[in-house]
């Protein structure tokens, strides 16, 4: 049976830096992404920003790329009209652009060190564009769930992901069908993060301590945390997740920039803190592996690389 690439799990353990949001510097590149593929759609019709976008955040300091497969699904391409060997073969491209921006970079960097590619593996919610990825208030048969993760997961890590980025979770229904997906994959490690409905209870209302317990159990799943939140909610979340676990933390929060749902715009917030505001705090509470969720940009990365002290 393949076994976990010890290596990978060391440098979990030590502490990475991430990138930040897709989304966020594929509009800043004039793409429009008002859509259910999101992100995704540009696999399909300009895969190369997404290369460009990876480089960056690595030009940034990131040690990890998270690909942009976090909407690519053969279920969404399906409404594109394209069949599941098209859309597995996109998938495997988001892979490739990012193991193509790591070799690009480490060509010019080569005393950058090891950086990973992570497999974006978004939850049902994401599929159904809706915004249930924030509520967790979905049901799916566990066998249904897994029919519907599995060939995008058997895509990413044939095409040779490092590891996979289980993230922006909010149902534990979906947890538990992903962490039996993955005994499918043996040597494969993930994190798990999720989306909460406060510091103690995922979106869908299951408490952490059980949804924590059950994770403790999974060998493969490398570090366990949260992501798409906002920065206040953050070192709370990290506490009591810190006291449930030995497990590294993972965090990649939004900017904290606010949503106008009226004018459909991101304002800054004067009072809000930024990222690397939170930065030690974050890591006192157990944080290994930090990076940014939407609104955030390389620029962001780059403020976290200067002040990331590994612990």
């Amino acid at each position: 049976m393949p076994q976990i690439d010890h290596s990978i799990a060391a440098r979990v353990a030590a502490g990475l830096i991430l990138d930040g949001a897709m989304a966020t510097e594929l509009e800043a590149r004039g793409c429009d992404l008002s859509d259910e593929l999101w992100s995704a759609k540009v696999l399909i019709e300009n895969p190369e920003l997404i290369y460009q976008v990876h480089h960056d955040y690595f030009a940034a300091g990131a040690q990890v790329a998270i690909t942009a497969s976090y909407q690519a699904t053969p279920q969404g391409f399906a409404k594109r009209g394209l069949d599941e060997q098209a859309s597995l073969a996109l998938i495997a491209k988001s892979v490739e652009l990012a193991r193509r921006a790591r070799t690009d970079y480490l060509a010019t960097q080569p005393d950058a060190g090891t950086l990973l590619v992570a497999g974006s593996v978004g939850p049902w919610g994401a599929f159904l564009a809706d915004g249930s990825e924030y509520r967790g208030d979905y049901a799916l048969p566990e066998a249904e769930m897994m029919a519907f993760h599995r060939p995008r997961l058997r895509a990413l890590v044939d095409a040779g992901v490092d590891i996979l980025a289980c993230e922006t979770l909010p149902s534990f229904s979906e947890i538990r069908a992903l962490v039996a997906l993955l005994g499918e994959f043996p040597g494969t490690p993930a994190w798990f993060a999720f989306t909460l409905r406060d510091s103690e209870h995922l979106s869908d209302g299951t408490p952490l301590s059980e949804v924590v317990t059950f994770l403790n159990g999974c060998d493969q799943a490398l570090a366990v945390g949260i992501n798409c939140i906002a920065l206040d909610k953050v070192t709370a979340a990290l506490q009591t997740l810190s006291s449930l676990t030995s497990k590294p933390l993972v965090v990649y929060p939004n900017s904290g920039e606010q949503y106008d749902a009226v004018s459909k715009s991101w304002h800054s917030d004067a009072s809000s803190c930024s990222l690397t505001d939170n930065l030690a705090a974050w890591q006192a509470a157990g944080a290994k592996l930090i990076g940014g969720c939407c609104r955030t940009t390389p620029a962001d990365i780059a403020a976290i690389a200067q002040r990331y002290t590994a612990r």
